[in-house]
């Protein structure tokens, strides 16, 4: 069942079934998520399932939303996931998003975190939300820039090394 729909796309919450499994276990081993967000160790098909039990639905449990599968409506391929993350160190939610790489480029990352920006301020009543993105990746600061997000410097998360850039998503502004 879908939580969210666009033209092209449908969100919904991600299972810990054989499907979102093997799909997320894609995801987090693309070499882009490795080098702009970071290696989470999953590597087999049941660390998958327990990264989206403990990671995700902890998040759906704890906050009332967090990422969400990003299926295409037309025929129900696993594009990536995008949704809401609540991160120590940051003041409010943050907007993530992640697509296997045969789908970049399409304008499917943009589609859906509009989406999420949406649902987050209509649905959840989030006003402001955040984003961080690796200084290296130019194609999400583009992405965030042209929806909305100002630069509002650098961050280092609670027990990272990493300097992440930080930008701001203000809907009334």
């Amino acid at each position: 069942m879908s939580l969210i729909q666009t033209e092209r796309l449908q969100l919904r919450l991600l299972r810990d079934d054989d499907g979102d499994a093997a799909a997320m276990l894609q995801l987090l081993n693309e070499p882009g998520f490795h080098q702009y967000i970071g290696d989470r160790g999953v590597r087999t098909l049941e660390q998958a399932r327990d990264y989206v039990r403990k990671h995700t639905f902890g998040s759906y449990a704890a906050h009332g939303f967090g990422m969400y599968a990003v299926e295409r409506r037309s025929d129900g391929a696993w594009l990536g996931n995008a949704g809401l993350v609540r991160r120590p160190g940051l003041p409010t939610a943050d907007v993530g998003y992640a697509l296997l790489s045969p789908h970049t480029g399409q304008g499917y990352a943009r589609e859906a975190v509009q989406a999420v920006l949406g649902y987050a301020r209509n649905t959840l009543g989030l006003e402001e939300l955040r984003a961080i993105v690796s200084q290296g990746n130019a194609r999400s600061v583009a992405l965030l820039e042209k929806l909305g997000f100002d630069r509002n410097g650098t961050v280092v998360l609670p027990g990272e090394d990493e300097q992440l850039l930080l930008f701001v998503h203000r809907p009334n502004r």
